[in-house]
């Protein structure tokens, strides 16, 4: 610029004093309240529009136009049906240092490659015998197979219900000796190679035949449940006429089709349930007690999500049992062929 008289002419900028400090001032008037976003100028250019970028993800040119300030979704439209609700959402990501970003990780893998890593001048004068890199590769690979088993326990341990500690259903009386006490882990890894071939010692009762009708049922063909009168015995070994009758020749253990398969469905069980042991001679004898729900069949016991335990619930244990219990037993009987 030139003045009147034809000189040359500097005219001083303005600059902007701090005076509560030092740092930088006051927000000027036209950029105030005006978006930014951080940017670094080593960035590659990549797209200029991007319209599947939050959907879809290249992979081969993931780490190559990434920026290292942050993603371009800090000024993302979140469309809902309330406009009041509208609202920026900041997701910058916070700045890594160098040796966590891509490409300076892709540089160190080749520098390692050409011995220009940390001790590679060193590594490539270097020989390593035979046995020494078998010991190496093993024990590496043994580091990542714990590693892995850990990982693998963490997430089955997140899947796990939580476990409910569920009330006994015998009172243990503080005068009772303990004979014998065995855990789970035990049942499961419980082998007895010299059983023999089962057979059978007595026949009784008479099957009726099966309605094949029943095979058509469907969403489309269906039949309602019908309540039916027939009596259930459900008795105990020891009231039972034929185990009676076969104790006093054959045997020395003894237990009804109830009682036996709740004893091989232990490590299953997460109900509560006991049997009463009695002895007579040298014979063994497995009893259920009086008014329990031995009998009852068992409704999502073992499920991620078992049922409420309130009493007063329509889906409570108790009440899914009986149901159960019902339907099972009347489907059984309206499928024969009177």
């Amino acid at each position: 610029m030139t003045s009147s008289d034809g000189l040359p002419h500097f005219p001083p900028p303005m600059i902007q004093d701090n005076v509560n400090g030092w740092g930088p001032c006051d927000m000027p008037q036209q950029f105030k309240d005006m978006p930014y976003q951080p940017f670094s100028k080593g960035d590659r250019l990549g797209k200029i529009s991007d319209w599947t970028g939050l959907a879809f993800q290249d992979k081969k040119y993931i780490n190559k136009y990434q920026s290292q300030f942050g993603s371009g979704s800090q000024y993302a439209y979140y469309h809902e049906e309330d406009e009041s609700t509208f609202h920026l959402v900041d997701t910058t990501r916070i700045q890594k240092p160098p040796y966590q970003r891509g490409r300076f990780r892709q540089n160190q893998r080749n520098m390692r490659g050409r011995g220009g890593g940390r001790g590679g001048a060193q590594a490539q004068f270097q020989l390593l015998g035979k046995g020494f890199k078998l010991r190496d590769r093993d024990r590496k690979g043994q580091s990542g197979a714990k590693r892995y088993g850990k990982t693998q326990n963490i997430r089955n341990n997140k899947n796990q219900a939580p476990i409910k500690n569920r009330d006994a259903s015998v009172t243990v009386r503080s005068d009772w000796v303990t004979i014998e006490e065995m855990d789970f882990a035990r049942f499961s890894k419980l082998s007895l190679p010299n059983v023999k071939e089962p057979q059978d010692l007595y026949c009784c009762g008479s099957v009726e035949f099966y309605d094949k009708s029943y095979d058509r049922v469907n969403c489309k063909n269906e039949k309602p449940l019908v309540s039916n009168e027939r009596i259930f015995h459900t008795v105990t070994t020891t009231d039972d006429p034929i185990i009676r009758k076969l104790s006093k020749t054959e045997g020395n253990v003894y237990a009804t089709d109830t009682i036996l398969a709740t004893l091989m469905c232990c490590t299953r069980s997460n109900y509560s349930w006991d049997i009463v042991i009695e002895k007579i001679g040298d014979k063994l004898f497995f009893d259920k007690r009086d008014n329990t729900e031995f009998d009852l069949l068992t409704v999502n016991e073992t499920s991620q999500d078992p049922p409420s335990d309130e009493q007063t619930s329509i889906n409570s244990p108790r009440n899914l049992a009986l149901e159960a219990t019902f339907i099972n037993h009347n489907f059984s009987q309206q499928v024969l062929k009177s």
